[in-house]
């Protein structure tokens, strides 16, 4: 029995000019609603994943969505789509902050806030890792039913998950370093 947990691909949503915040919550916008890139070619191990899974889980958001479509390429596997594994949305201000950054280091400064316990107009910490247990569980329930088990997720809710998974017992190994595309399957503990 087998989970593997894979970061969606890279969004066809590209810009990345220093912004103002109101620009920025309009790029994520677009960065939410935007495909992702098919690649030349991807990691092997992901590959190999996603061939051998009995299933295949999303959260539903389109990135994650059409990246296991593009790497499914066995058409009989199930695909089950379900919003209990969606990224977590970052915190907004009440007004505009008179800065400019570009997407990526608005990512980092709002997430870094997020952390520390600013959650306005999102979820919070603790209701994230509440939710991270509560995917950690219904993925175990999936990999008792179908033994192994893939979901294509996002990079910061899939650590969540795993650190639940490491606390149920599962033993997690990096198969690849990559960051879009990139593949961790866990193991339980005898």
């Amino acid at each position: 029995m087998e989970i593997s947990l894979i970061r969606h691909g890279k969004s066809m949503h590209l810009e990345s000019n220093r912004i103002n915040y109101k620009d920025f919550q309009k790029w994520v916008e677009k960065y939410d609603s935007s495909g992702v890139f098919e690649e030349n070619a991807y990691p092997s191990v992901t590959l190999e994943k996603i061939g051998t899974a009995n299933v295949l889980i999303t959260s539903d958001l389109k990135r994650a969505i059409e990246s296991a479509s593009v790497l499914n390429q066995n058409k009989n596997v199930g695909l089950i789509s379900d919003s209990l594994f969606r990224e977590i949305e970052l915190p907004t201000f009440p007004r505009e902050l008179g800065l400019k950054l570009s997407p990526n280091s608005w990512t980092i400064f709002l997430r870094c806030l997020w952390l520390c316990g600013y959650s306005r107009e999102c979820e919070p910490l603790a209701s994230a890792k509440r939710r991270a247990k509560l995917a950690s569980e219904q993925l175990v329930k999936y990999v008792e039913e179908y033994k192994s088990v893939v979901l294509v997720g996002h990079g910061f809710f899939n650590r969540l998950i795993a650190e639940e998974l490491k606390k149920m017992n599962w033993e997690g190994k990096r198969k690849s370093s990559v960051k879009h595309w990139g593949c961790t399957t866990y193991s339980l503990l005898n």
